[in-house]
């Protein structure tokens, strides 16, 4: 198999982009590739796509990235970013330069307590501003030395209001854009650091927004079921996808009071097999296992016309013909247990069918 190629976070690339235009401005060059340093030790050098000195009175330049990131099926891939760099001329005493950056055109705006920045701020995560102040300054000393100067330096997303519709970002309370995302500056290729991420974020959110119940689900059919029951608010919902067990694990550090768990009959299914990681990838379901447990669960009717069946939903549609709807129901309540197990919490387990339908919602252990 081929080995998957890693890449570069935005906010690896925000920073390349203002070292350019650090570099553009104070020389009074055109620049076409910059080296920064990045959080471990390492330097990368990045290509801008453009780079342009501003032609109007104040003194600035804009630099552009194509950010590349690697195998990974990121939806800002082969997106561009931006950073303008202007001379503030409000020179400071104490520090050789002093930057202030700010979030341009296509960067969000956090509306939302709860992530790793103030409301109020562009979605320019620490780390990314680290990155892109380190950046800058190298930029500063490189043509200035000590020379104090303040510069401001913006960072654009030309197309990150398209790109954000296809993220979580406006649930979270970003507005407006993308996020300036990144721990390391590299992307790792179909990793789980980024939904583990966002789901913590997600429940980060869920807390500061005073939610005391949270609604977990496997994907968008289920949480649009639970959504239509309109109780809940909009951010208590977190898409947990196959991680089920770092969800039910995450939650525990968290003040929410219930959990209210959404998915499909084979998501179900797995979770009452006690199997941590719901992805297909890490194992088909297997029929036999799972009718295994259904005749564990249900021991007073014989089940043989189960036997044969090849996938998840051709089990449930017996089950289903053969007027077998209770033990479709000991099922849930057996991943109910999982879920209870893993979080330390009360948890609601909602099957939800493919056609979005709520089938079973579980009750409450007397």
């Amino acid at each position: 198999m081929k080995k998957l190629r890693s890449g570069y976070t935005t906010g690896a690339c925000a920073a390349a982009a203002a070292k350019g235009a650090t570099l553009c401005l104070l020389s009074g060059h055109v620049v076409t590739e910059a080296e920064i340093p990045f959080p471990d030790g390492r330097r990368v050098r990045f290509a801008f796509d453009t780079c342009t000195p501003t032609v109007t009175g104040e003194q600035s330049c804009y630099v552009t990235v194509i950010k590349d990131a690697g195998d990974d099926p990121d939806v800002t891939n082969g997106a561009v970013i931006g950073a303008s760099v202007t001379v503030i001329h409000e020179p400071s005493e104490k520090h050789p330069a002093t930057i202030t950056i700010v979030g341009g055109e296509g960067v969000g705006t956090v509306t939302k307590p709860g992530l790793a920045v103030q409301v109020g701020e562009p979605a320019i995560n620490p780390v990314p501003r680290k990155m892109i102040q380190s950046a800058v300054l190298e930029a500063v000393e490189q043509c200035c030395g000590s020379s104090p100067i303040h510069l401001r330096v913006e960072i654009v997303v030309p197309e990150g209001r398209v790109l954000a519709a296809k993220t979580l970002n406006e649930r979270l309370g970003i507005i407006g854009g993308i996020s300036i995302l990144g721990t390391t500056g590299i992307v790792r290729p179909v990793s789980a650091e980024a939904w583990t991420a966002t789901i913590t974020t997600a429940m980060e959110v869920a807390e500061a927004t005073g939610n005391t119940e949270i609604v977990l689900s496997t994907g968008r059919t289920s949480e649009a079921a639970l959504q239509q029951l309109c109780v809940f608010q909009p951010e208590a919902f977190i898409m947990m996808g196959d991680y089920l067990e770092f969800a039910l694990k995450e939650s525990a550090k968290y003040t929410f009071n219930r959990l209210h768990l959404a998915g499909m009959w084979a998501k179900i299914m797995k979770a009452a097999l006690r199997i941590p990681q719901t992805h297909v990838r890490f194992g088909a379901l297997e029929m036999e296992q799972a009718i295994s447990l259904i005749n564990k669960l249900g021991r007073t009717r014989n089940r043989d016309y189960l036997h044969g069946s090849n996938t998840a939903r051709e089990l449930y549609e017996r089950l289903i013909d053969n007027n077998d709807q209770e033990i479709i129901r000991l099922v849930c309540e057996e991943a109910r247990n999982y879920h209870q197990e893993l979080s330390g919490k009360p948890v609601t387990v909602y099957l939800v069918h493919h056609n979005g339908r709520i089938e079973v919602q579980t009750e409450d252990e007397q």
